[in-house]
């Protein structure tokens, strides 16, 4: 019994040392974090903070409930982007049935940005109230002291009210529907980004107007609210799922099409500054799978520190029927003068950036 007990105590110990030692992407595959278990972030969006990688997501639970949020944020931390620590959930769920993140509410999307000024940690996601469908299409935000929480909700909102886009003199009959609809009221929110620029401007991004045309808007220098300030681009493409990065001055979007769970082609643009004009540039993924973006949808584009022209596209691979066994999918990023690639790739490593 003891040559037993000490023989499965050392399977165990190998099973741990390799759970930590990942060295490799592999996309689409069950990622698992030092202790084992698959990661549970989906949806997701990164951080780095005192060069540690903080990775926020969605935390899914089996089943069709779990794609109403159970649970709440998750965070994990990574120093190398291969191995990730589980730091717990960083946003809980609320059992107050007058909280707007009761148990069951739609909680999606997460991002987490750090304000230097007010040394706050500001997390904003996309939030349908509990028993409301998709109809509430509102941004909820939260606050914390530490970078892995707990993390304090402070309220939610619809967008820019009362407030006209800067790019917009005149608008179509269609778009009146929609947009003079929720002018007073705010915006619509659904799938949501958020982007800090090098001077330290926030910016919240987001599908609006049923879905039909994305809003850029300028968040205030607490990050916690609006300035009023904001573009519509993208008029009536469908896009959702959308990541912004920048790359030598220029602006890079990454987004998809409303098809539901299921996936599409990928869409892409550039611009020259983050209120337009955007330009869009087509499917960025080429080769075989690249029509359904390699089965999955983007969440957030991310810089590798201390690497020149490194960045990595994440996706999700999406299981509405049991969410907990969604997969994610991290593709490096090429660069062909002012255009960029994904291309599938089975296994790769950082290493791929220094060729």
């Amino acid at each position: 019994m003891k040559r037993l007990i000490s023989l499965c105590a050392m399977f165990a110990m190998f099973a741990l040392m390799y759970a930590q030692n990942i060295r490799n992407f592999t996309p689409g595959q069950i990622w698992k974090d030092t202790k084992g278990v698959h990661i549970n972030a989906h949806g997701g969006g990164m951080l780095l903070h005192k060069n540690t990688y903080y990775w926020f997501g969605e935390h899914k639970v089996e089943g069709g409930i779990g794609n109403t949020a159970q649970v709440g944020v998750h965070c994990y931390s990574s120093k190398d982007l291969y191995n990730w620590v589980d730091e717990g959930i960083a946003l809980q769920v609320s059992d107050d049935s007058i909280s707007d993140i009761q148990r069951g509410c739609i909680l999606e999307r997460p991002k987490v940005i750090y304000n230097s000024r007010t040394k706050k940690f500001v997390m904003w996601f996309h939030l349908e109230l509990k028993g409301k469908g998709y109809t509430s299409a509102r941004a909820g935000i939260a606050v914390a002291d530490k970078v892995t929480g707990p993390y304090t909700f402070v309220c939610s909102t619809r967008a820019t009210p009362g407030s006209y886009p800067v790019n917009v003199k005149e608008l179509s009959t269609d778009t009146k529907k929609l947009f003079v609809r929720d002018l007073n009221g705010g915006q619509m929110v659904r799938d949501q980004q958020l982007f800090v620029d090098d001077d330290g401007k926030a910016y919240h991004i987001f599908a609006s107007e049923d879905n039909s045309t994305l809003h850029i808007a300028e968040l205030t220098d607490t990050y916690l609210g609006y300035t009023g300030k904001y573009v519509r681009v993208f008029e009536n493409r469908y896009m959702e799922a959308p990541a912004i990065f920048k790359k030598d001055g220029l602006y890079y979007f990454v987004g998809s099409g409303c098809t539901g769970w299921a996936p599409n082609a990928a869409r892409s643009a550039a611009a020259p500054s983050i209120w337009g004009p955007w330009v869009e540039l087509g499917n960025p993924c080429v080769g075989e799978g690249a029509d359904k973006t390699f089965q999955s949808q983007s969440t957030y584009i991310l810089p590798v520190q201390g690497m020149k022209n490194a960045f990595i596209y994440m996706g999700d691979r999406w299981t509405p029927s049991n969410p907990i066994d969604g997969r994610y999918v991290w593709l490096p990023i090429q660069f062909e003068e002012n255009k960029f690639e994904i291309e599938w790739q089975d296994e790769w490593n950082l290493d791929f950036f220094r060729r």
